[in-house]
């Protein structure tokens, strides 16, 4: 059983009809109980790094997710908000401290580079730079659909296992031990945003 965490941010309807698709057992709650039982956790999210962390803490389940995440090591999935919600800090509307799972930080898309288009939106291909069980069986240069204004700086490096390119070298997905992510959106991707969500699934967490 999965459990899409619900803190009043996320894609919540594109997400779970995915999982439903691919009859993938799941549960879309803010219900801590319900959370702390999931095999896996999968974290949405659209909108602003600060309202992500602000719902977060108001329903109380920072603690409760760090506690998941950090010390029993059950495998999480980030998407879009979620994946940017992981990093130590975001810099959207000013320096706001994230969940600390990776050492990193969010950046405006059009620092350093003022000529690009933000919001970035639409299919780019990601490269993959280091082997990922969510990436098993997808071909690298795989399209993937973004749409994002922030995006993730990792301070280690080793941490990033794809990138994509939107005036730039960006981070698309990361991994590190049992936290992964994705700023692309996995559920708007068509069959290979499918097939990680199924790697996600069943060769990360083991859930069906």
């Amino acid at each position: 059983m999965l459990a899409v965490v619900d803190y009043g941010l996320g894609n919540l309807r594109s997400i779970c009809a995915a999982l439903e698709r691919m009859e993938i057992a799941y549960q879309c709650t803010s219900d801590k109980r319900a959370i702390a039982d999931a095999d896996g956790l999968i974290l949405p999210g659209v909108g602003a790094f600060p309202d992500g962390m602000e719902n977060l803490r108001r329903l109380g389940l920072v603690d409760l997710l760090d506690g998941l995440v950090l010390h029993e090591k059950r495998p999480v999935l980030g998407i879009c908000l979620g994946f940017q919600l992981m990093a130590r800090e975001g810099r959207e509307f000013g320096r706001v401290e994230g969940l600390g799972w990776v050492d990193a930080t969010i950046l405006h898309m059009g620092q350093g580079n003022q000529g690009i288009r933000v919001p970035h939106v639409g299919w780019n291909e990601c490269t993959r730079v280091k082997d990922n069980p969510l990436f098993s069986g997808i071909p690298d240069e795989a399209l993937f659909y973004f749409t994002h204004s922030y995006h993730m700086v990792c301070g280690d490096e080793g941490d990033i296992a794809a990138v994509s390119d939107h005036g730039g070298r960006f981070v698309a997905a990361i991994q590190k031990g049992n936290v992964f992510g994705t700023q692309f959106h996995p559920e708007k991707s068509q069959q290979q945003g499918l097939s990680l969500l199924r790697n996600f699934a069943r060769k990360v967490v083991g859930a069906c």
